[in-house]
């Protein structure tokens, strides 16, 4: 009979083990090695038994056991120092302490999650996005940010993957006991949970309760609706992640965004720790934590209106988009968010107002939808995407929501994602790193490029030690193989070919994430007698080792995994290529360390960032991957290899069927040779040239330390400072910015450019300006409202201007009935066909800069009077 809950008794601790509780509840365990040992030191079969689980150990140590240890001054002594160092490590000052000295830098950050990967014992994540939260959790502990986790406790987490015999996906979803997990619960002063609520529609109210778990110096605060005070099915909101209907999502969108900003309030009220200046939403999922800011400020002593309260909310918010296809969007009913949102009322303000916010109101969209991603980027200061490439895309999928503006002005940055190394990087691999470098030379990745003479790692050490991580992936492969069929309706005396699964010798390449078509988990199955050969080489032979979960409801995606596995089922590659089922973190720790090459295939350019092969190259593995996501931007042409891509083939079987025989030709004609190419000690040296190129280049870039750094310099601390101006008491700055606007909006109809006048020299020559003047309507708008720009560049064929450069011109005159005379120079700073075009935009200091509301008026060819022939771009 299945349980319907599971708990584990532990025993109690001495007191002289005491810290063991501590050590196991922080989460820094699990990237902090020397912690790790000493919970395995304990009882290394436990440890075993319960795959690393900290908490679960000390559930499963007998109190006779616990006594032998308490009696042991060894490890009393090392876990009070462990300890000890847990606390230096909490409370000294760090990076963001000592050497980010910038005034007006925030004092706390909110960062809103859907989920977060932090370790395979806190199942609270299904892919990127996850492990990506959870390395900026620990990146930002490392280096002393002070940030706070928001998200959601799922009852069953993801959920956990099997096979059936026909190689079809299975999912079941384990159940979570939060009691048996590094969680603790928040309490109110006199032990009672604490609770947070949401109102829903009929009169029915969604309660939660709030775990916190400590992920090193960083609190990850996760609410959980399984309480007694709900009815049943609002006990179900947090059952799983990405599960259920469109409604049932909602609902989880709410409790994440409206009941995350109670959470942090409940938290700050109880622990005295600063309210967040910035308040940063990982993807849409968390938007509707603008509706609940918005509450409080229109609910509060001020009772603010809502345009007001709006430029308060969005002064201290930042967007960051994970995707880079509209499908990958929250998008609602529009209908349903009315429903909902009537159950929240903001006083002085209409449903319809809110709602608006998410509306696709703009040509192309779908006025009966409401967006998460077009809400959280109404709702913000800045945006983001998660690489340069994924920067570029996002501006072009969302310039509808700027018509006017150029996609390049799109008001939409980019951070490239990165790693946290701690994490990720094998400890076998940094005490190998640690043994010969200095830590300045590790994290600055020139250590790497030393010679051996000169005290570097030595190529045959640098190569055994990758020898020694690819024979640790594949003895774990061999038993998930064998446990896999096992599941799979397979009897032990059938397995004892998985015994000899994978050669430790042999090139070994990996391909595991989640498995949306676009990644096209089956390229390398384009052209099946190819592929065996390369796999079934006797002299130079190939394995690829392949993990992944679908969504339970994208078929297609599954339907991939299918054909995958049994295409390995197979006889002939059984022994090559391996599928591993339920993939997850654990899997990964000992999966990417151990490939040769890590191979990513999407379809360009749809992959946002993709960390994966970040993850490869901190432990000297090579990237064969399409120029995509990070490695768009990262590829030198010496740290591995780019797959040539058939862009502008719209036939998608023609263009797999060329991209996947490009594959194939590097393999053959590159890699493969460059691997089993071998010196006399038995080394590969131009494939180790190329590990340590990679170490020393990309090692520092895909830190996600890096990309912290990165966050808080050029997001946060301006946000932040933002916040500082507009969302403080008396809130007259946001008034002021709101009014403003209005008043802008209303007039803009009858802004524009009535004429232009061009001196152009007879012969322009670099070096030659061109004075511009402008007549302007402003309508009853006055010149220090808008910026009247000429921008200038070089032109295509199409007349459009490409790299232009904005040339301010100065109100000079007023001519009546709200015109006004502008004018200025234009350098000449390029040769070649040269064009410019003359426009105008709001401008105002309180703004983030002219994009923010979007408005744009743009002189007309037949406004612009020229003294010669010039190009025109608009």
């Amino acid at each position: 009979m299945r349980a319907i809950r599971r708990f584990t008794v532990r025993t109690v601790l001495p007191e002289a083990l005491s810290p063991l509780d501590t050590l196991a509840r922080n989460l820094r365990w699990c990237w902090h090695a020397p912690t790790a040992r000493f919970f395995a030191s304990l009882d290394p079969q436990a440890w075993e038994r319960v795959h690393g689980d900290p908490i679960a150990l000390l559930g499963e140590i007998s109190t006779e056991r616990f006594e032998q240890l308490a009696a042991d001054s060894a490890v009393v002594d090392r876990a009070a120092e462990l300890a000890e160092d847990l606390e230096r490590y909490v409370s000294e000052s760090r990076w963001y302490q000592t050497s980010f000295d910038v005034e007006s830098k925030p004092e706390a950050i909110a960062y809103f999650s859907a989920e977060f990967g932090i370790t395979a014992v806190l199942p609270q994540y299904s892919g990127g996005l996850g492990i990506l939260a959870g390395d900026h959790l620990k990146s930002a502990s490392d280096l002393g940010v002070p940030i706070i986790g928001v998200g959601l406790l799922y009852e069953s987490g993801y959920f956990r993957q099997s096979l059936t015999r026909d190689g079809y996906q299975r999912e079941t979803y384990p159940l979570i006991d939060p009691n048996n997990m590094p969680l603790t619960l928040l309490r109110e002063w006199d032990g009672t949970p604490s609770r947070i609520f949401l109102p829903l529609p009929g009169g029915r109210t969604l309660n939660a309760q709030v775990w916190v778990a400590q992920v090193g110096r960083i609190p990850l605060l996760l609410m959980d609706s399984n309480v007694p005070d709900n009815d049943e099915v609002s006990r179900q909101v947090t059952d799983r992640l990405y599960g259920g209907s469109s409604e049932h999502r909602l609902e989880q969108e709410l409790l994440l965004g409206v009941g995350g900003v109670k959470a942090l309030r409940l938290y700050s009220r109880l622990t005295g720790t600063p309210t967040p200046s910035v308040y940063h939403c990982n993807e849409g999922h968390a938007g509707f934590l603008a509706v609940e800011r918005l509450r409080e400020l229109m609910e509060g002593d001020e009772h603010l209106d809502l345009g007001t309260a709006i430029e308060a909310v969005r002064s201290g918010t930042l967007f960051t988009t994970h995707t880079p296809v509209p499908a990958g969007i929250d998008r609602f009913d529009r209908a349903l968010v009315t429903r909902y949102l009537d159950a929240i009322p903001l006083p002085g303000a209409l449903t319809e107002d809110i709602v608006s916010l998410g509306n696709e109101s703009y040509p192309g969209g779908d006025p009966a939808v409401f967006n998460m991603a077009v809400l959280g980027l109404r709702m913000a200061r800045k945006a983001n995407g998660v690489a340069k490439l994924h920067g570029k895309v996002s501006r072009r999928m969302f310039s509808a929501l700027w018509a006017g503006l150029d996609p390049d002005e799109v008001p939409i940055t980019s951070v490239t994602n990165g790693v946290h190394g701690p994490t990720w990087r094998a400890p076998s691999f940094q005490e190998m790193a640690e043994q010969y470098l200095a830590p300045e030379e590790i994290s600055s990745g020139e250590g790497w490029l030393k010679p051996a003479d000169k005290g570097g790692v030595p190529d045959e050490v640098l190569w055994e030690r990758r020898r020694e991580l690819r024979s640790a992936l594949v003895d774990s492969a061999r038993a998930r193989v064998h446990d896999a069929w096992l599941e799979r309706g397979a009897s032990p005396a059938e397995l004892r070919w998985t015994a000899s699964v994978l050669n430790p010798d042999a090139l070994t390449i990996g391909f595991a994430r989640r498995v949306p078509t676009y990644k096209r988990l089956t390229l390398m199955l384009d052209d099946p007698e190819r592929l065996t050969r390369l796999l079934t080489d006797p002299n130079h032979p190939v394995q690829i080792v392949v993990a992944g979960k679908s969504h339970p409801d994208d078929e297609p995606g599954v339907g991939l995994i299918q054909k995958l596995v049994q295409f390995a089922d197979g006889a002939g590659v059984r022994d090559h290529l391996i599928f591993l089922p339920d993939y997850d973190i654990a899997m990964a720790q000992t999966l990417m360390p151990g490939c040769d090459v890590w191979l990513n295939n999407p379809l360009r350019p749809l992959e946002a960032s993709g960390t994966s092969g970040m993850k490869c190259a901190i432990n000297g593995a090579l990237n064969l991957s399409i120029l995509d996501g990070w490695w768009d931007e990262m590829y030198d042409g010496s740290n591995g290899w780019a797959i040539p891509t058939a862009d502008g083939v719209e036939d998608p079987v023609r263009r797999d069927h060329i991209e996947a025989a490009a594959l194939y030709d590097l393999l053959e004609n590159t890699v493969v040779p460059r691997f089993y190419d071998r010196d006399e000690r038995g080394v590969p040296k131009r494939w180790i040239e190329m590990v340590r190129h990679t170490l020393a280049t990309l090692g520092p870039k895909v830190q996600a330390t890096r990309m912290v750094r990165d966050y808080v310099s050029r997001l946060y601390t301006p946000v932040s400072q933002a916040h500082d101006v507009l969302d403080v008491a008396g809130h007259e700055a946001a008034r002021a910015l709101a009014t403003w606007k209005h008043h802008v909006r209303s007039s803009w109809g009858s802004v524009g450019v009535d004429h232009v006048e061009v001196r152009v020299p007879d012969v322009a020559q670099i070096g030659d300006s061109v004075q511009v003047t402008a007549q302007v309507s402003l309508s009853d708008l006055r010149p220090e409202d808008v910026a009247v720009q000429v921008l200038a560049g070089r032109v295509g064929s199409d007349d459009e201007i490409h790299d232009f450069e904005g040339t301010r011109l100065e109100a000079v005159q007023e001519v009546g009935d709200g015109r006004w005379v502008f004018r200025g120079e234009e350098l000449l700073d390029v040769a070649g066909p040269f064009g410019y075009a003359v426009r105008v935009v709001p401008e105002n200091a309180l703004m983030d800069g002219f994009a923010e509301l979007g408005l744009v008026a743009v002189a007309s060819p037949s406004t612009v009077k020229s003294e010669q022939h010039t190009t025109f771009g608009e």
